[in-house]
């Protein structure tokens, strides 16, 4: 239960932070939050954790049960995240007792029945009975419109909130975001994709032990675990008194006068008629206001058409086929027409998309949908854009057969894919809710997408819209389905040209999702595409990108590639391209990436190229590809002089080469391979930065990085140097709220043991150790150690960091000795970043520890910094601290400050005799 609202009034939280609290209280995700208010992803994070803070509480699940409660709502119930019924739930008592406690017993009910039997009513009112059950939520999901078994696992994150994590794919993520969640999943007509959800329930309860799962089904879905609940047609009982004559009864009440008593028998024998089918009595009640009782009778008298195959096969639903055969009987033609053209669409759908479909004047078309309305044939509902209509999935069925019966499926379904490739274009324009309104259009886009697939004379249509789906999909951060839709394209290419240009972006977008091997098998694929097509260019240029990657991106591979196979599609290249510019520009690219692979393999005891000459390379890869104005296959070859540079120890030529590669990619539009070089560049250009001092720049790359939308969902990778750079700066409440965002989302991705990730880790336990706070610090360190350790651990960000808190400490002795290693023995690839920082602390510990060779180690930090601010600076003050010159010593306080480094200002402060430094600090100690 969530306390009480004077709690919340008693402490000060702004009118923003007041937003997102009930947004958290809803239980909707940082992603969906930003959405919803229009800010980034990491300001929601900001507030949250400001919030955790300021409420006391530990975690986002405490923080939820303090959010108030919106106007109207039971306190003693969690926010429901269900759709709400536009009728009341009639009757069924006993079965809704009895399919509650079978969730409460089993954690995989599957409630199966016949369409129109009342199984999602059913299911729906027992969610709601059972949402102060479940601590994280009751969540509702409608599988209509999945047709692709692929987009189960989005269809849920939809509902919850999710986008995908990269390095997993869509189901993946939905299992880490479930992990440690107490909730039920209410997957609502499953009978479609029943073999992938049966698959996705099964990973979903393996992983999630707190989950429960609530599917409804036309059958069973055959798995060990399932728990199966048939859901029976409404009571007959004799006698007149059933829960088929109370629905009758309320339904025709809702569209005339209220029936009289005298008349229940009557009533009661419709019912049985219908077989107690709760679908085909609210058909007939619908009709009571223009038929009457005996009318409704006198029409299920009558022999009526009945069709053979397909759900015919089961008796109870000739009642619906029969309820729905007379209602649709009883429709004025073009009410007719109207009803079977609307059944292609599979979300809700506007008065003017109608008309589309129709071929008709909008007027005539609402006037038509409102008498479909009022004969219970199509559901109404409110939407922010206006009206909107549904029409239930039995119904829908039924308009597509009539349909196929009229000869008029392919037509119409065609006019549904132009309908969808016009709206998929306008997205275009859309700016403020651009993401509802994709989301609005989604399912039928894939809808529309699926048929058109599979129709030869639509191929150039679906061609076009698996193209532009592909393109707003990753824009809608789907990038999982980027991927998918890319590959459809290039599978339904014209020609192999255009299928070797879908398959690059696929190739991009897996890149995206550090998918590595994917990139691999798209990569090959584009050039065997593009030597169907007699581009050997091309080929080259992608053979190449082959070899690029797995030199640049080899974290990113499951398997990696071995050498001499990169050496192989080097070679391969270099053929193909004979004397095309750009290809041999890209495999100029592809030829640095291997000499800095051989001189980092020399430098750990195998043969391998000079410095220099590994450097020329990268510099030629550098001048070829901007003479060819690709300014993705420049960044690149940037990334690699980049790469050369750290390697050599060449600390500003590393940094300068990763500014001109931000520079270079700030211009270019936002394709799947330039955000991929992007999110590469920001982590790089923040790196760099740090080694180089430049603390300003860090934070404005790292937090560039941190705010980029395709990493909302992996907040440890978005925030890790943001954290590094304010824990180096001293900005102590930025890191203890950002390592809430990190750790709480390193633990939904599933912990993973990404050595990147290790100096964010022991930055934040530094700061805590800055505190005194030893508890949380010894937590960060633990979370530390399960990354193992490496040689960058022992002689790079571990050194620095574990050198800042002794001397914090004053622990002078320990400080020598952590820095005891000569920085020249220490590998530069592994130092680089950290190099000025390590030889600046060695020599603050040496001056203050009194070690006898202090004056020669400040000498020798003085030439290795120059350049560098905050490191000169601290090498600055070591040397006025030797020489107990108190105005030289109180100068580089004014440094630090211009720097960007409060904390080291501060430390100068109190090395003089002033007290600033534990206000800056604060914590325990």
């Amino acid at each position: 239960m969530r306390e009480d609202g004077a709690v919340i009034a008693a402490v000060e939280i702004s009118p923003r932070e007041r937003d997102v609290l009930e947004l958290v209280g809803a239980r909707f995700s940082n992603a969906e939050i930003a959405a919803r208010l229009h800010i980034s992803v990491r300001t929601v994070e900001s507030h949250v954790s400001s919030l955790l803070r300021k409420l006391e509480v530990p975690d986002r699940r405490a923080l939820a049960q303090r959010a108030p409660e919106p106007a109207g709502a039971d306190p003693s119930h969690p926010v429901t995240v269900l759709p709400a019924p536009l009728t009341s739930f009639v009757g069924r008592a006993t079965e809704q007792a009895e399919l509650t406690a079978l969730i409460k017993a089993h954690r995989e009910v599957t409630a199966v029945g016949p369409g129109g039997v009342g199984k999602t009513r059913l299911a729906l009112a027992v969610a709601a009975e059972a949402v102060s059950e479940y601590s994280d939520g009751v969540w509702f999901v409608d599988l209509v419109p999945v047709t692709d078994p692929g987009m189960i696992a989005t269809a849920v994150a939809g509902t919850l909130g999710l986008g995908e994590q990269p390095g997993r794919d869509m189901t993946e993520s939905v299992v880490a975001a479930l992990a440690d969640r107490h909730a039920l999943l209410v997957l609502d007509n499953c009978e479609q994709v029943l073999d992938a959800v049966a698959l996705f329930i099964e990973r979903l309860l393996a992983a999630c032990p707190r989950v429960g799962v609530l599917a409804t089904s036309r059958a069973r879905l055959m798995v060990p675990f399932e728990q199966v609940y048939p859901v029976p047609p409404l009571s007959l009982p004799a006698g007149g008194e059933s829960d088929a004559v109370a629905l009758f009864l309320e339904r025709a009440a809702a569209v005339g006068r209220p029936l009289d008593s005298p008349r229940r028998d009557q009533i009661a024998a419709i019912c049985e008629r219908l077989d107690g089918m709760a679908l085909a009595i609210e058909l007939a009640a619908a009709r009571y206001h223009t038929l009457g009782l005996d009318g409704i009778t006198a029409a299920l008298s009558h022999p009526l058409r009945m069709l053979t195959g397909g759900f015919r096969a089961d008796e109870r639903h000739r009642s619906v086929r029969a309820a729905l055969d007379w209602s649709h009987a009883l429709l004025e033609p073009a009410d007719r027409e109207l009803l079977r053209r609307v059944s292609v669409f599979v979300a809700p759908f506007t008065a003017a998309a109608a008309a589309e479909i129709a071929e008709s004047e909008e007027y005539l078309v609402a006037d038509g949908l409102s008498r479909l309305a009022d004969q219970s044939l199509l559901v109404v509902t409110s939407a922010p854009g206006g009206t909107e209509y549904r029409a239930l999935e039995t119904i829908r069925q039924y308009g597509t057969e009539q349909l196929t019966e009229a000869g008029e499926l392919a037509a119409v379904r065609a006019l549904h894919v132009q309908w969808c490739l016009a709206k998929a274009a306008g997205l275009e324009a859309v700016r403020r809710d651009w993401r509802a309104a994709f989301d609005a259009i989604a399912d039928d886009l894939r809808a529309a997408l699926a048929w058109a697939a599979q129709e030869p004379e639509q191929r150039a249509a679906a061609y076009r819209l698996a193209h532009s789906l592909a393109e707003l999909t990753f824009t809608r951060n789907l990038i999982g389905e980027s991927q998918q839709r890319y590959e459809q394209a290039a599978q339904l290419a014209p020609g192999p040209e255009a299928a070797a240009s879908a398959l690059r972006q696929a190739a991009a977008v897996a890149g995206c999702r550090m998918h590595g091997d994917d990139m691999y098998r798209l990569y090959r694929a584009a050039a065997e595409a593009a030597l169907s097509a007699g581009d050997t260019s091309g080929a080259a240029r992608d053979l190449a990108a082959i070899a690029t990657t797995s030199y640049r991106f080899s974290s990113k591979f499951v398997r990696p590639l071995p050498p001499e196979e990169s050496a192989a599609l080097i070679d391969e290249a270099r053929e193909l391209a004979g004397d095309d510019t750009v290809a041999q520009a890209h495999v100029a690219l592809a030829e640095a990436g291997q000499a800095l692979f051989v001189a980092i393999t020399a430098a750990q005891g195998q043969p391998g190229t000079s410095v220099a000459e590994t450097i020329a390379r990268a510099e030629r890869a550098v001048e070829m590809t901007r003479s060819t104005v690709d300014p993705l296959a420049e960044s690149a070859a940037l990334d690699v002089l980049t790469g050369a540079f750290s390697w050599a120890g060449d600390t500003f030529g590393a940094a300068n080469t990763a500014k001109r590669r931000i520079a270079l990619l700030s211009s270019v539009p936002s394709t799947p391979a330039a955000t991929h070089e992007l999110i590469e560049a920001l982590g790089e250009a923040a790196e760099a930065s740090l080694g180089t001092g430049d603390l300003l720049a860090a934070r404005r790359w790292a937090g560039q990085l941190a705010d980029h939308p395709l990493l909302a969902e992996v907040g440890h990778r978005a925030v890790s140097w943001l954290l590094v750079t304010d824990a180096l700066a001293g900005n102590v409440d930025e890191v203890l709220t950002g390592s809430i965002r990190f750790l709480d989302a390193w633990r939904r991705a599933g912990e993973p043991a990404r050595s990147f990730l290790g100096p964010a880790m022991a930055a934040v336990a530094m700061v805590h150790g800055l505190r005194d706070d030893q508890d949380a610090r010894r937590e960060w360190l633990q979370v530390l150690d399960q990354l193992g350790s490496s040689p960058e651990r022992t002689y790079g960000y571990g050194a620095v960091f574990d050198a800042m808190l002794l001397l914090h400490h004053g622990q002078l002795p320990e400080a020598m000795e952590r820095t005891a290693v000569e920085p020249s023995q220490v590998w530069k690839w592994v130092t680089w970043i950290w190099h000025h920082w390590y030889v600046a602390l060695r020599a603050e510990a040496a001056v203050l520890g009194g070690s006898p060779d202090a004056r020669d180690r400040v000498a020798e930090a003085q030439g290795i910094v120059a350049g560098n601010p905050v490191a000169t600076a601290m090498v600055e003050r070591a040397a006025a601290l030797l020489d107990g010159n108190q105005e030289a010593l109180l100068a580089t306080g004014a440094a630090f400050k211009a720097a960007g480094c409060p904390y080291q200002s501060a430390r100068t402060t109190l090395l003089a005799g002033g007290s600033e430094f534990a206000r800056i600090v604060g914590g325990r100690g």
